[in-house]
Parts: C-alpha cells; sequence; structure tokens
C-alpha cells in the first residue's frame, strides 16, 4: 500500500473519530481532527502526483473520503440548526450526478478527470465548515458559507456536465 493511500485511510478513519467529538460537545477537538483531516486531503494528492503514487484505489478512495467527511459535518450542522437541509440536498445531487456522469464515461471508454471547479468547490466547502465549526454563534457567516458552498457546488456541477455532454450523444 502507497504512502498516499495509507493516508486516504487515515482520514476515513479520522471520520468518526471527528463525529463522536462533535456529539459528546468536544467541538474544539472535532474542529481539529477535521482541519488535520482537511490537510490530509492535500498532502494525500500531493505525495500520489509527486511521487508516482496514483492507484485506482487512491482514485476511487481519496474523492469518496472527501465527501464522506464533508456530507458527515453537513448532517451535524442540520442536526443542530446550523445549515439548510435543502443545500445538503444539492450538494448530494452533484455528487451523485457527478459520479453517474463519471460512470457512463467509463463505459465509453473515457476516464472523467478531476476538474478545478470541483478541486475549488471541495476548497470552499471544507474551508466553510471550518468556518461555521469555529463560530457557530454567528448566522450571517453560517449564510455566506452555505451560499459560497452553494454557487460552488453548481458552478463545479454544471461545468462537468457541459464540458463532458457529448458522453450523452454516443
Amino acid at each position: 500500500m502507497t504512502t498516499a493511500n495509507r493516508i486516504t485511510l487515515f482520514r476515513v478513519i479520522l471520520i468518526p473519530v471527528f463525529l463522536i467529538l462533535l456529539y459528546t460537545g468536544a467541538k474544539w477537538a472535532a474542529l481539529a481532527v477535521y482541519i488535520v483531516a482537511c490537510i490530509s486531503d492535500t498532502v494525500d494528492g500531493y505525495i500520489a502526483r509527486h511521487y508516482n503514487q496514483v492507484t485506482d484505489f487512491g482514485k476511487f478512495m481519496d474523492p469518496l473520503a472527501d465527501k464522506i467527511l464533508v456530507l458527515s459535518a453537513m448532517c451535524w450542522f442540520i442536526e443542530v440548526g446550523q445549515m439548510h437541509g435543502w443545500l445538503v440536498a444539492i450538494v448530494l445531487f452533484r455528487e451523485f450526478g457527478v459520479s453517474g456522469l463519471r460512470l457512463i464515461a467509463v463505459e465509453r471508454g473515457r476516464v472523467i478527470a478531476a476538474a478545478w471547479s470541483g478541486k475549488i468547490k471541495t476548497t470552499v466547502t471544507m474551508v466553510g465548515i471550518i468556518a461555521m465549526l469555529a463560530f457557530s454563534d454567528y448566522q450571517t457567516l453560517d449564510a455566506v458559507c452555505e451560499l459560497l458552498i452553494l454557487l460552488t457546488t453548481v458552478w463545479s456541477g454544471a461545468e462537468y456536465f457541459w464540458k463532458n455532454r457529448d458522453v450523452f450523444s454516443a
């Protein structure tokens, strides 16, 4: 197993730790774990590309770990009344849509690589969640973070479908 894949698995292990800390009221510890998990996403990607450790497992597990981490936090925010459920539904719709698009493309012998808009969306979402965890008493900040998450989610999803629309015409 490569170093990059080990880091990805470490991030997966951090997800239940993050949630346990949130649900037991250890918000600052949960925030620290979340930040470490977010940083590990950048580190494993760098190591995979820089040291030629890109694997099929990593291509599958890295984005899955990101989605589970982010959506776990979002579900908690819904539960405590800090995020709107419809926003998470839109995020889920985009994630399932892009995953479905990639499956169709693979059936046609094509791989759809991660786009910069998707990377920006992930970064904005992760930073937004950090801000919402750190400053949970500021409804205006929550609204700004939700808006930025919404805009980058819709933008990146639309870009994936627009740039790969020919997948549907085959």
